[in-house]
């Protein structure tokens, strides 16, 4: 048995349980859903789109923008630049939507002298 169940209860299960079933935390994952799943799936069209535009538009991807730069170098780099403003606006979403909510979920399973 590993810490973490000698730590559970017999009331953790029932407690998860209302936790589960609480407005607060339907509207927690109702909250993540709503950035979580738009984003991604603008995200999943954004990287499907340079695939493809690198597959079948070759003559496109390789127009010289300046010196050895080309539209498809300019593209893969853009993949990065994405990746790194999605975690951003996570970060900043999670801060003022989501983390407040969870914590305050928590401290109210928490708060019950445990």
């Amino acid at each position: 048995m590993s810490d973490t169940d000698q730590d559970l209860g017999p009331d953790s299960e029932s407690d998860w349980e209302k936790v589960q079933a609480s407005p607060e935390f339907t509207e927690l994952r109702r909250r993540l859903r709503v950035f979580v799943f738009p984003v991604s799936a603008l995200f999943l069209i954004w990287y499907l789109l340079y695939v493809l535009l690198a597959d079948y538009a070759a003559g496109f991807m390789s127009t010289k923008l300046f010196g050895n730069v080309n539209v498809g170098l300019v593209f893969g780099l853009l993949q990065f630049v994405s990746t790194f403003v999605i975690t951003g606006l996570y970060v900043r979403y999670a801060g003022r939507k989501l983390d407040p909510l969870a914590d305050k979920i928590r401290h109210e399973v928490e708060g019950d002298g445990r």
